[in-house]
């Protein structure tokens, strides 16, 4: 089995060397590495560029968002199974795909999701919370669950069957995405109840009230778009992180 690591990054000198070492450090040894840079205009090419042929495919070129870019690490991928691991996100630890395979081969998985912490931005020993997903039953997705999308990988054959990003989401593309894969077309999926990946936060904030009411209109929209969830499951979707980051104020408020 092989497995696609997909990175998307612009501008993101600050991080990208972190995240392309935590791939690199994997112990799993069938990793196609790509990485999707949208014309950075800083140090992040000249980065990319220093791990030479570590890296197994990369572009740096003008996209049009974020799921976009997305569609072309995909089409650019060749192996049995895709991940995403975006340029502020690395993984815990160097075994963490060698366990994903494990339960690919092991439970003949058509997807595995995990836990992940998120860290303070500029101090990553500083965990802010633990997020803890839980074994998967689908009517769950109707209370607003859904898996930390850096840690769900899914064979590749289900974008082709079921399709790409939809790029008329700009923010829950993801959530479209997973709807559309484990509900809609009830593919199945498996718990690895460690922590896969950390990501960090914080910075500046886009949570003001238009972007927040925008999240609200594509999420509801990817509801209605795969028949799962009403207005009270956008409520608990949107409950949920704050449940999550109830130990950072500071994180949801800034």
């Amino acid at each position: 089995m092989t497995v696609s690591i997909i990175t998307v990054c612009h501008n993101s000198e600050s991080s990208i060397a972190a995240t392309i070492r935590s791939v690199l450090a994997q112990k799993f040894s069938g990793i196609e590495y790509i990485i999707i840079d949208g014309a950075s205009n800083d140090g992040t090419v000249e980065i990319i560029k220093s791990f030479g042929t570590q890296i197994s495919k990369w572009v740096s070129e003008p996209d049009h968002g974020l799921y976009d870019a997305l569609n072309k690490g995909i089409a650019m991928a060749t192996g049995d199974v895709i991940g995403f691991l975006h340029s502020d996100d690395f993984f815990l630890d160097d075994h963490v795909i060698e366990k994903v395979v494990d339960l690919f081969e092991r439970k003949h998985a058509d997807s595995v999701y995990g836990d992940i912490q998120y860290v303070d931005q500029n101090d990553i020993s500083k965990v802010l919370t633990d997020r803890k997903s839980g074994n998967y039953h689908r009517w769950k997705f109707k209370l607003g669950w859904l898996p930390p999308h850096p840690t769900f990988y899914t064979r590749r054959i289900f974008y082709q069957q079921y399709g790409l990003f939809d790029t008329s989401f700009n923010i829950a593309g993801d959530y479209d995405s997973m709807l559309r894969f484990l509900v809609k077309n009830k593919i199945r999926a498996t718990y690895l109840p460690e922590v896969m990946v950390r990501m960090r936060v914080g910075g500046v904030s886009n949570r003001t009230m238009e972007n927040i009411k925008k999240k609200w209109r594509e999420d509801y929209r990817a509801m209605k778009k795969n028949n799962c969830g009403n207005l009270f499951t956008l409520f608990l979707k949107t409950m949920r992180p704050i449940a999550h980051f109830h130990r950072s104020p500071k994180y949801l408020f800034k």
